[in-house]
């Protein structure tokens, strides 16, 4: 401690020593000492040294901190010291006010510190890893660290921790710390990870990031909330903007419906606080990201639909209209990104149901009026904020952007039979808009009116119904002849006020746009237009003057508009045709002074700038000169309009004739097109039921094989049968004698017993008689149906293996028969021996007769009974079996006639249609060489013919259609 004191400030006798002298001292005791103690102390010197002296302690010092960082994790104090030194060197300190030239020398030499400490990658790693140590007083200056040093080289250290083992997942444990200070910071750690960082944001997302956002916005109150509320808002902001991937990860993982909380701001709007007012803008910025028109269309979409579904857009509209809502919330300025009309004008963009939406909601007035209404109030009302007014603009464009029901809506309110005198339209407003003396007015009216027109040919016809009053005694001029009267009236006073710089300009600007878009392929408007003699020559007029710079858009735009009236032009006026307005130009203009006064319009500066996005976004009134969608109608017609004022009249001719003559041939090839699609939808169908009907001949066939096994079992189970009984009738055919002694004494029950039996034998073999006689009558007429089987059908041999089988099996059957027939005669010889008394029923007391002999008779006679049942039974089960196999075979050969019959008629439609289409390529063959002479005439006459591949390309898959077919047959 005697060092400490010396050092500073200690009662010492000789001279005090230096900052950078002390500074060494200490960096010195860092390196050199043993005790822990003493190095601890020796970096709180340091600690309260680098702020003062900061270019000393980071030049010296900053190895032997990073060494301590290294050396000493166990000592969360000295980590802590460290960690505080090297924020204090390497940030600048925010609360001391410095001049301009001091604070630039400051980022410089925090920026110096950053790279030495940044050039190993290794101090960064370490830095990770010691955010792990939950001890407060390592992590919270660790977290500053990390965070000053993002600040001052972002995209360097972001490289370092992506490659960092694990590094963004530490970096998102900070935010679930139970202590408030670090979370708070980590949020701050994490927005500068996030900039500018794709992959970055991507692994942040998918750490739960909006999940844990999510929660702490309500737990911190949502739009309530304090500083930590914007600090979620701007990092979700940076998680969320520019990129598709987390954008559609927080659509799928239902995050937007979480988002509609935010916006329910209750009944008491006054008194906002400046913090709420800051977090709702970040809270509407954040929704415009989602359903930005930059983002995909198909994304954007879906997150339209997402906000409808979950009640946000409702929510949006509430705030909207609600009263008492500050001003700033419902415009845009250069200080806030984002506000609610603006909001509401980019969810309803291009989703027809959210527009839809947006059309029915009325504001809280009395009578209540539709919001559109209100809206275009603001919009043409000359004390409105002009970012109000801009921004009401963009709202009216959005909702009519792909809309043709609302711009339907918008028009009707325009049109005679619809106009309410006791309410306030939105026509009404736009054409009270267009000619107000306001020229700003003028501008957002005509803007507004020309995208009720954007590509919707019949509004545009419509429109050309709408009849003003002028004045009183005054008969009533249509809109488009008032719009060409206000033009010439801005010119003279124009011409008069020749000082006033600009005068009038912006409403000439607006009005000439609405032009261009109202008779923008509309050839009946050109007419309407070209029809009031005045409009040529102010147009000529004002094209072929050399004014001033603040005219030439205006030449350039009454070119566009002439370049319209020719291209378009139907030649219905005799006076106006294309040939002779073209002869105009090259008289009272110039082909080439027409062209360059048509370029005026992209060279000029605030072209570019409007091109760039559909929001206008203008610093002043005065910079309201292009429409974004004005800008993609140029880029179309520059180009076209140039080469039609540069044809002349027998080349346009020309290429009206060849352009009708390959349109007729378009429509012919079209048409066959069409007629060729037919035949080949019919041919695969017709390839599809032959496919069907193959299939099934093919189960057919299965079936028939396996009734064949079976066939071909019981043949082998009446082989065996049949070989049993051979035996058994060989061992009986030689009894031994004394077989009369033994039926001698065979009781009257037994005799009776075995007639019973034989009379049943008599009955079944009648009646397997009669089935036999039945089914050889079956068979002869399969056999004389099956020897003459139709042309191809797989029946026939069917037929003759199946008469074959059932041939074979009546033999045998037969052979059984006569079997049977052979027992039955033996045991009615029996019977009637017994009857006539040929054998002796008394006993003949012949003692000879052997008891055995006796006995080996009577069973011989017992198994001869049983087995006359048996073959009884197998005999039953052979007819059986060959009923149901002559069912089978007449299914079959019934399913086999209908198959021949569906064949045939199947083999005559592809006949038909192979002979349709020999008819089709002769017709095409001579369409092609037609068109090949009229090609090779465009040839001769020097005009560049496109080469068509259409119809090689029929021809060659007409080709391999008709091959397909000869393969098939």
């Amino acid at each position: 401690m005697n060092f400490f004191r010396g050092v500073m400030g200690g009662q010492a006798a000789g001279p005090q020593p230096s900052g950078a002298d002390t500074i060494q001292k200490l960096c010195d005791r860092v390196a050199s000492s043993t005790l822990l103690e003493d190095r601890r102390d020796a970096v709180r010197a340091l600690k309260s040294l680098s702020k003062k002296y900061r270019m000393e302690v980071g030049v010296q010092a900053m190895d032997h901190l990073i060494n301590i960082l290294q050396t000493d994790r166990s000592d969360s104090e000295i980590l802590g010291y460290a960690l505080d030194t090297l924020y204090n060197i390497i940030c600048n300190d925010e609360e001391e006010e410095q001049d301009e030239a001091s604070q630039k020398q400051a980022d410089d030499l925090g920026a110096k510190f950053t790279e030495a400490f940044i050039q190993n990658a290794e101090h960064i790693t370490l830095l990770l890893t010691l955010l792990e140590e939950f001890d407060f007083h390592v992590r919270w200056p660790g977290v500053k660290l990390l965070t000053a040093l993002l600040k001052s080289q972002c995209v360097p250290v972001q490289s370092i921790i992506l490659v960092s083992p694990m590094g963004v997942s530490r970096l998102m444990d900070l935010l679930a710390d139970s202590r408030e200070v670090i979370r708070n910071d980590g949020l701050l750690l994490l927005q500068q990870l996030t900039k500018g960082n794709a992959a970055i944001q991507k692994i942040v997302a998918f750490e739960n990031a909006f999940e844990r956002l999510l929660d702490i916005i309500t737990e911190e109150g949502s739009s309530d909330g304090g500083i930590v509320v914007e600090d979620c808002l701007l990092l979700l902001l940076n998680l969320l903007k520019n990129n598709s991937s987390n954008q559609n990860f927080f659509k799928e993982g239902s995050f937007i419906q979480r988002m509609r909380p935010w916006f329910e701001v209750g009944d008491d709007n006054s008194g906002w606080s400046a913090q709420k007012v800051t977090n709702l803008h970040l809270m509407l910025q954040l929704v415009r990201v989602m359903v930005s028109p930059v983002n995909s269309p198909g994304a954007t979409a879906s997150c339209q639909k997402s906000m409808f579904q979950c009640g946000l857009l409702q929510q949006l509209c509430t705030i909207l209209m609600a009263t008492g809502v500050p001003a700033d919330i419902l415009t845009e300025s250069s200080v806030h990104a984002s506000q609610t009309i603006n909001t509401v004008s980019e969810v309803i963009r291009g989703s027809q149901v959210n527009q839809d939406y947006f059309a029915s909601v009325n504001a809280p007035s009395n009578p209540p009026r539709p919001a559109i209404v209100v809206l275009l109030m603001s919009m043409v009302n000359e004390r409105q904020p002009f970012v109000l007014r801009c921004a009401v603009l963009y709202c009216f464009q959005c909702f009519l952007y792909k809309n043709q029901k609302g711009q339907g809506e918008i028009v009707a309110t325009l049109l005679p039979s619809t106009i309410d005198a006791n309410s306030i339209s939105a026509g009404q407003l736009l054409c009270g808009g267009l000619f107000s003396a306001d020229s700003l007015s003028n501008w957002c009216a005509a803007v507004a009116l020309a995208h009720a027109l954007q590509d919707n040919l019949i509004q545009k016809e419509q429109l050309l119904r709408v009849q003003l009053a002028t004045s009183l005694g005054k008969p009533p001029v249509s809109l488009l002849q008032q719009c060409t009267n206000i033009l010439s009236q801005g010119d003279k006073i124009s011409r008069r006020t020749k000082s006033e710089k600009g005068s009038k300009v912006q409403t000439r600007v607006g009005l000439l746009m609405l032009l261009c878009t109202w008779i923008n392929n509309c050839p009946i408007a050109v007419t309407h237009f070209l029809h009031n003699q005045e409009n040529v020559p102010f147009l000529t007029a004002q094209i072929s003057e050399n004014l001033g710079e603040d005219e030439r858009l205006v030449q350039g735009l009454c070119a566009l508009l002439l370049g319209i009236c020719i291209y378009y032009n139907d030649n219905s006026l005799e006076n106006y045709t294309k040939e002779k307005l073209k002869q105009l130009i090259e008289k009272r203009i110039g082909k080439e002074n027409f062209v360059e006064k048509l370029g005026f319009i992209t060279k000029h500066e605030l072209y570019s700038r409007a091109g760039q996005k559909p929001q206008p976004v203008f610093l002043s009134p005065e910079q309201m000169l292009f429409d974004h969608e004005f800008t993609k109608l140029v880029k179309e017609l520059e180009g076209v309009i140039t080469k039609a004022v540069h044809k002349s009249s027998e080349e346009e001719k020309k290429e009206e004739e060849v352009k009708k003559t390959l349109e007729q041939h378009d429509n012919i090839v079209t048409q066959y097109k069409e007629l060729i699609r037919e035949q080949d939808a019919k041919i695969q169908e017709l390839k599809e039921q032959v496919a069907t009907m193959t299939s099934q001949n093919e189960e057919m066939q299965t079936t028939v094989a396996q009734q064949l096994s079976q066939i071909q079992q019981h043949k082998d189970q009446y082989n065996i049968l049949k070989l049993k009984l051979g035996k058994e009738n060989q061992g009986q055919a030689n009894p031994p004698q004394g077989d009369g002694s033994h039926v001698n004494g065979m009781q009257t029950e037994e005799v009776s017993q075995l007639r019973e039996e034989m009379e049943e034998l008599r009955n079944q073999y009648a009646l397997l008689q009669t089935q036999l006689r039945d089914k050889e009558v079956l068979i002869e007429t399969l056999r004389s149906e099956g020897s003459e089987p139709a042309e191809g059908a797989p029946a026939g041999p069917i037929n003759t293996e199946l008469l074959k089988e059932l041939e074979l099996l009546r033999s045998q059957v037969q052979t059984q028969t006569a079997e049977i027939s052979q027992l039955k005669t033996e045991n009615q010889d029996l019977l009637k021996r017994v009857e006539t008394g040929s054998i002796d029923a008394t006993p003949s007391g012949d003692a000879s007769v052997d008891a055995s002999n006796m006995a080996e008779l009577e069973s011989r006679l017992a198994a001869q009974t049983s087995e006359i049942g048996r073959l009884k039974e197998e005999v039953r089960g052979l007819t059986q079996g060959r009923a149901h196999l002559e069912q089978q075979e007449a299914s079959a050969t019934s399913s086999v006639a209908i198959l021949q019959t569906e064949k045939a008629k199947l083999q005559t439609d592809l006949q038909e249609s192979k002979k349709e289409q020999d008819d089709l390529l002769m017709l095409l063959a001579d369409q092609d060489q037609k068109i090949l002479n009229l090609k090779q005439r465009l040839k001769d006459l020097g005009h560049t013919v496109e080469e068509d591949d259409d119809l090689d390309t029929m021809r060659d898959q007409t080709d391999e259609d008709e091959e397909e077919d000869e393969d098939e047959d």
